[in-house]
């Protein structure tokens, strides 16, 4: 994950961009492609289905409205072009039969529905940041800003905006959390 910008973009309900799909995608690269791999238990094959599915998602008439869509379309995709994989190295035995290989889906979607979840808790926590909190991390994760770029134009310190970025991390951590717990006590 290091080395990639966080995947979070501004609150609309506006549909991911491509940038925005390949960063989820790239984030969740080892899950999707093990995804693969357990259904083909090949690492080059996995790590090519993988690629199929960026390509994929890329390339076909597709729109997703948060990460957790891109995830579970990602999983579930990487799922069928590993079966076809097998389809066409048909001597090779499954060593893993049908069964358990929807068992593994259903619990794929289950967690990407936990993340869909979590990605409205967090939005919904971005929503009651103040004015002047929100536009920091505008400026930080939508622009892509260094913190010495945000402390010239807001005309701070950076060791201020170190700070204040940390504590608006811990901050949504603690309203996400509070959030999730409180709709598991709703059902």
């Amino acid at each position: 994950m290091s080395g990639f910008r966080s995947c979070i973009r501004s609150t609309s309900d506006m549909a991911l961009s491509e940038q925005d799909i390949l960063c989820v995608l790239m984030k969740s690269r080892d899950r999707i492609a093990a995804a693969a791999w357990v259904v083909v238990r090949d690492a080059q094959a996995a790590e090519d289905i993988f690629q199929n599915v960026a390509i994929k998602a890329m390339t076909k008439e597709v729109s997703f409205d948060a990460e957790g869509a891109v995830l579970s379309w990602g999983f579930i995709t990487a799922r069928r072009e590993g079966i076809d994989w097998m389809r066409r190295h048909r001597n090779e035995t499954s060593i893993l039969d049908a069964e358990i290989l929807m068992l593994l889906e259903k619990d794929w979607l289950s967690e990407s529905q936990r993340e869909d979840s979590r990605t409205k808790a967090l939005r919904n926590c971005l929503r009651e940041l103040p004015q002047k909190s929100a536009e920091i991390l505008r400026l930080r994760y939508s622009k892509g800003l260094a913190c010495g770029a945000i402390a010239e134009r807001l005309e701070t310190g950076r060791d201020a905006i170190y700070k204040r970025l940390s504590r608006l991390h811990q901050a949504l951590r603690e309203c996400v959390e509070t959030r999730l717990a409180d709709a598991r006590v709703d059902v």
